[in-house]
């Protein structure tokens, strides 16, 4: 997580979505000059990652999913080793093993990515009852993020019914963004707001916009406090927009072109921007000094990431369990 000289905490804040948007878009710029596939962003989601993450504590652990990387780069993982992950280099977290949608860290307090729709749902439900007896530093709470499709598999009533049931502390984090791969949201399920599920579990909610990043950070506080204080499990659903498509290169041709371009005029960053500089926060020469600046070190993590060995064969059955 990039830091400000500026003591206003809403300009860091910018400053790492900024991070997230520019890390990922090098990441589809590699999908594109490789050929590769199967990187899936957050574009469009950053105020999410930023807002809740920075309402944690260091003792609170996090569980995400297959698009992590703005949750992991809030947290304050470095964007080179994270790139040299992607790459499958020596330098990575996880020795180039695990890719961007199974990435652990932790010594980030993060268990866990899973590429499974709604895997870290179950987990969760394991790490906080640890976490309950003892194995987790005193007054720790455990974060997971999903989305909305995670929220129409049948681990997610099972998960939240177990948390309420057994009183875990556990903050529930769906980003709603209206997409379920390439299916509409509203095509699966027969609510408009999926707290209307937390609440039939007994589980206190709250909707709030997810492309604010005050107001996401704002209830992921009270959330946080919330969850810490009763250790019971809150469920925080923020309601935003994927603005690229499920994976690269996904060209998005199931999205009405009208929608996505109205998604767009609420893009996070921008609104932020906005924001910042009607309040006179920060003007616009100062936002593309700050934009060059978090450019350049984005070239700097992929040139690190570039210069990274690649692994040695016989590190192949190392770090593996069974």
């Amino acid at each position: 997580m990039m830091q400000t000289s500026d003591p206003d905490p809403r300009l860091s804040m910018l400053e790492t979505m900024m991070t997230i948007r520019a890390y990922e878009e090098r990441l589809v710029a590699i999908n594109a000059q490789t050929g590769a596939a199967g990187t899936c962003t957050s574009v469009g989601q950053e105020a999410c990652a930023v807002g809740v993450v920075r309402a944690l504590e260091r003792r609170d652990r996090i569980l995400t999913n297959h698009r992590s990387a703005g949750h992991l780069l809030a947290r304050g993982a470095d964007a080179g080793r994270m790139m040299a992950e992607v790459l499958g280099r020596v330098d990575g977290y996880c020795k180039g093993k695990s890719g961007s949608l199974h990435i652990s860290v932790k010594e980030l307090g993060v268990v866990l990515t899973s590429t499974i729709v709604g895997g870290e749902l179950s987990l969760v439900t394991g790490v906080a009852l640890a976490h309950k007896l003892g194995a987790g530093e005193p007054g720790a709470i455990v974060a997971t993020f999903f989305g909305d499709g995670a929220a129409c598999e049948g681990i997610f009533h099972e998960s939240i019914n177990l948390a309420a049931q057994w009183r875990l502390p556990i903050l529930y984090v769906c980003e709603n963004n209206q997409w379920q791969a390439f299916v509409r949201r509203d095509e699966t399920m027969p609510i408009e707001h999926i707290r209307t599920w937390a609440a039939a579990h007994a589980v206190a909610s709250v909707t709030v916009d997810g492309n604010d990043v005050e107001a996401v950070h704002a209830a992921a506080r009270e959330a946080v406090a919330a969850v810490r204080a009763s250790g019971r499990p809150y469920f925080l659903e923020l309601d935003t927009y994927r603005l690229r498509g499920h994976f690269e290169p996904d060209d998005q041709s199931y999205v009405d072109a009208a929608e996505l371009e109205a998604r767009r005029a609420h893009d996070p960053i921008r609104v932020t921007s906005e924001r910042l500089i009607a309040a006179g926060v920060i003007d616009r020469d100062a936002l593309e000094r700050l934009r060059r600046r978090v450019d350049a070190a984005i070239e700097a993590a992929a040139a690190f990431a570039n210069d990274s060995a690649w692994p040695d064969p016989r590190e192949l059955t190392t770090d593996v369990y069974a």
